[in-house]
């Protein structure tokens, strides 16, 4: 029976250009000399080094310990010395340092001894996050959220898990070439994940452009009960959560809200793949399938990639065309264009784009004409050009009435601009300019905050000072005066007074009137 499927507002087509990187099997990349891994490779907290300069480590073995809830391990690609531990350039559109552990490879590659993690179906749910968050799995998809987290659902029933094998941007094809050659790998882990959510089915998502990959999956999934394969029309940005939830089972998930609020969530095939070599295999999140692609290669394939290798080292194994003019790390559409190759492979790099320098140069940038394409286009059902026009007035309070942060920067409307507007550019400043506000202001408040729990505290302590001072002069009023201190005073009153006598008869004995106790002439007569 053919699955039933709905259709999600907008989106486009684009050329695809796939074929140029599936013509060759996965291969294995070579170990560079030096690996650079960033403590910070996903959503969250950065991860904090667990080991020091000068430190032998092997292959798998845990180098950087989750900091926090939200965050995630890192661990060695391969074996070797730990020469430093410092800022290195990393791939991200600010193109900002990070800190980073670096490996000097020793070539022997040899692995850490891992902890057999048993029998998954005999595990309580908890126990087998908990091995997914050791084994620093997150998101392969691009985001990089912790896996472990999407595996909690806090009390909501999950009646669906979702495995996303559309991959829909042009150029990358890291997840069908997976799903071609290691399905039953993907099903193992798609079956843990399962036990993980008690979720009640599995439906894996495939675009109807990828054939193989889904004979492969459809054959990996014969015998499992409530495994599913779900072929999708081929229509961009199907691969993003709400837009193939809305697909696969015609729910909305809640704006500004999770897919787990509906029962569902939603897991990438090469996240489930990961999952099975960490629980059944003990080995960790260690290195992934990139597309190396583009007409500036000269060989485009998927090479499997240890994490922490430098993109320069891939562009040599691959061969780099002449006249290169950038090199971007995802897709044309969702990926951002890198400074240099000399930064490293992350969990979230699926993708190395490079282009050479077109013959005819773009045409730039014109007026809007407010044709509304860019609405007709938008998966979310936007108003791009709206948005448009208050990101570059700077109207950033517009922005949000008009849902920017629903923007998943998919890049349909700019895609579709007769007027060749970096729309997503806007939307993208728009945010950042918005977050850096309420980073400011959450400063702000909590400065006033110390400040005014300041002030209490010095007038606590001042009226707590004075009430001290207030009793104890009440006290001394009240308390009469004991026969020894009287005593004591009186015979002092009586000592000052015959001082006082003393002098006086001095001062009048004296011939020239001058004063006894000092010698010197008196005031009046000076």
């Amino acid at each position: 029976m053919t699955r039933q499927l709905w259709k999600f507002h907008g989106g486009i087509h684009p050329a695809q250009h796939k074929e140029e990187s599936t013509r060759r099997p996965i291969a294995p990349a070579t170990i560079p000399s030096e690996l650079v891994i960033p403590l910070h490779q996903h959503i969250g907290e950065s991860a904090e080094p667990i080991v020091k300069v000068g430190d032998h480590v092997l292959k798998g073995q845990e180098i950087g310990r989750a900091h926090g809830y939200v965050s995630a391990s890192v661990h060695a690609s391969s074996s070797g010395m730990v020469v430093a531990i410092e800022e290195r350039p990393i791939p991200h559109p600010s193109g900002l340092n990070a800190p980073c552990l670096v490996i000097k490879t020793d070539g022997e590659d040899r692995w850490h001894a891992p902890t057999p993690a048993g029998d998954y179906v005999e595990m309580e749910p908890s126990h087998l996050r908990n091995l997914v968050r050791s084994a620093g799995i997150v998101g392969l998809g691009g985001a990089g959220f912790p896996s472990f987290i999407k595996l909690n659902p806090t009390g909501k029933v999950i009646d669906t898990l979702i495995l996303n094998g559309v991959e829909c941007e042009p150029y990358i094809t890291c997840d069908d070439m997976l799903m071609r050659e290691r399905a039953d790998e993907i099903i193992a882990g798609a079956k843990i994940m399962r036990h993980a959510l008690q979720a009640r089915e599995v439906l894996i998502a495939i675009e109807d452009n990828k054939p193989q990959a889904i004979a492969a999956m459809r054959q990996a999934a014969i015998d499992e009960p409530g495994v599913e394969v779900a072929v999708v029309p081929t229509r961009y940005p199907q691969g993003d959560g709400r837009q193939l939830v809305k697909v696969l089972t015609g729910r909305e998930v809640p704006s500004s809200g999770l897919s787990s609020q509906i029962g569902i969530v939603v897991h990438n095939v090469a996240t489930a793949y990961s999952v099975d070599r960490a629980i059944n295999h003990s080995q960790p999140l260690i290195s992934r399938i990139v597309t190396v692609t583009g007409d500036g290669i000269r060989e485009p394939r998927n090479l499997e990639v240890p994490i922490g290798t430098p993109i320069q080292h891939l562009l040599d194994l691959c061969g780099v065309a002449e006249n290169v003019e950038r090199i971007v790390i995802g897709g044309p559409l969702m990926g951002y264009a890198m400074l240099s190759a000399h930064v490293p492979v992350i969990k979230t790099s699926n993708c190395i784009l490079v282009s050479r320098k077109p013959a005819n140069p773009p045409a730039p940038e014109m007026p809007c004409i407010r044709c509304g394409a860019c609405s007709d286009a938008c998966p979310v059902e936007l108003l791009p050009q709206q948005l448009y026009w208050h990101a570059r007035a700077k109207e950033f309070d517009k922005t949000q009435e008009y849902d920017l942060f629903d923007c998943i920067e998919c890049g349909c409307c700019a895609y579709v601009c007769p007027s060749n507007i970096p729309l997503v550019h806007y939307y993208r400043f728009a945010k950042t300019e918005i977050w850096a506000q309420e980073r400011e202001k959450e400063k702000a408040d909590q400065a006033r905050k110390r400040h005014d729990f300041r002030q209490a505290r010095m007038e606590r302590e001042q009226a707590e000072k004075e009430a001290r001072l207030a009793q104890k002069k009440a006290a001394l009023q009240e308390k009469p005066a004991s026969p020894e201190a009287a005593a004591e005073a009186s015979d002092k009153q009586a000592a000052i007074q015959a001082a006082l006598a003393r002098a006086q008869a001095k001062k009048a004995s004296s011939p020239d009137g001058a004063s006894a106790q000092s010698g010197l002439p008196d005031k009046e007569t000076e």
